[in-house]
């Protein structure tokens, strides 16, 4: 990798006096797991890397008055598994337990993931995050590419394994930058985009901003689950990904969030498989019938049509699972 500036902040005004306005100029380091790969691959070749461990304020993990879990973004992964706050939220737990790794998750962070660059082949190998306008991932190796929202340019997926879980869970973001007195709360499903061209990533994050902290409702009476269908048992990224949050009035659904993972360049709200699931209880018919409304809409691509199985059926045992349905799988 190229020679480069590092710098550990020890507060968010010293972190934000270290950024950059220049796109690629400089980095954040948190638990390092994605990003030290992408250096030591020159995909990305910062000027400057900022450590965000040594910010106490981003360590943050606990409700506020009004019953909301702030997590910060460098929060590792292992300590949600671990704390009491997280029993409300199985999505994402369930989300932590699938990456299947010990060294990842007390190596990463909840900030780590939900920023994590695509894993598509070709921009990891230098082609850029949109492959020549998508024209190598339409005639290449696409096995592993989006079914969905991949009209354009990019057909990467999104990486995040969290991701779908924060957006079923209506979780919130705080984004500060560039000065000390720029301030945003914004959804993160509002945080994720589908680029148009290569100077924009796969988020709306712009240099000199950062993640800071990650605010998680009060449940209620809802129930939520993720369901990842993968190759195997080990660390690998699913093949296919869903979460889903359900309210119930009696045994009928009063209203539903069903996202699905790695199917996409965003975590995709799926809206048909919510217009199938309200108003009615939750069976294993009405989850199928969910899941395959979830797909009616996707393009597969010359390789990736086996997708459109694995993502139904993450979509259907989401929604069982979030009602406390056995999912059938093993």
């Amino acid at each position: 990798m190229n020679n480069f500036d590092y710098a550990a902040p020890r507060s968010e005004e010293q972190l934000l006096a270290l950024l950059s306005p220049e796109l690629g100029h400089t980095e954040l380091l948190a638990g390092g797991t994605d990003l030290i790969g992408l250096m030591k691959k020159m995909v990305i070749q910062p000027q400057r890397v900022v450590n965000l461990m040594e910010v106490d304020s981003l360590r943050r993990l606990g409700p506020d008055e009004e019953g909301n879990l702030w997590i910060g973004a460098t929060v590792h992964l292992d300590e949600l598994l671990s704390i009491p706050y997280m029993e409300n939220y199985p999505a994402v737990v369930q989300a932590i337990r699938g990456i299947n790794s010990m060294q990842l998750q007390a190596q990463g962070t909840i900030g780590g993931d939900i920023c994590v660059r695509p894993r598509c082949w070709f921009f990891r190998n230098g082609h850029g995050l949109l492959a020549q306008g998508g024209k190598l991932a339409m005639e290449g190796d696409n096995r592993h590419h989006a079914i969905l929202g991949n009209e354009g340019a990019a057909k990467f997926v999104s990486a995040t394994r969290i991701g779908p879980a924060l957006i079923a869970l209506n979780a919130h973001m705080r984004i500060i930058g560039p000065t000390v007195e720029d301030e945003q709360i914004i959804s993160v499903a509002d945080f994720y985009r589908i680029p148009r061209h290569e100077r924009e990533r796969e988020t709306i994050l712009s240099p000199g901003q950062v993640v800071t902290h990650f605010i998680l409702p009060p449940v209620g009476q809802a129930t939520n689950a993720t369901y990842e269908v993968r190759h195997g048992e080990g660390p690998d990224y699913p093949l296919a990904a869903a979460s889903a949050n359900l309210e119930f009035d009696g045994h009928v659904v009063r209203r539903a969030t069903v996202v699905m993972g790695q199917v996409a360049p965003t975590p995709w709200i799926s809206h048909e498989a919510e217009a199938a699931l309200v108003g009615r209880p939750v069976t294993p018919e009405t989850a199928d019938e969910a899941g395959q409304a979830a797909v009616a809409q996707a393009r597969p691509l010359s390789h990736n049509g086996y997708k459109m199985q694995l993502a139904k059926t993450a979509v259907k045992r989401a929604i069982l699972r979030a009602a406390g349905l056995e999912t059938g799988g093993f």
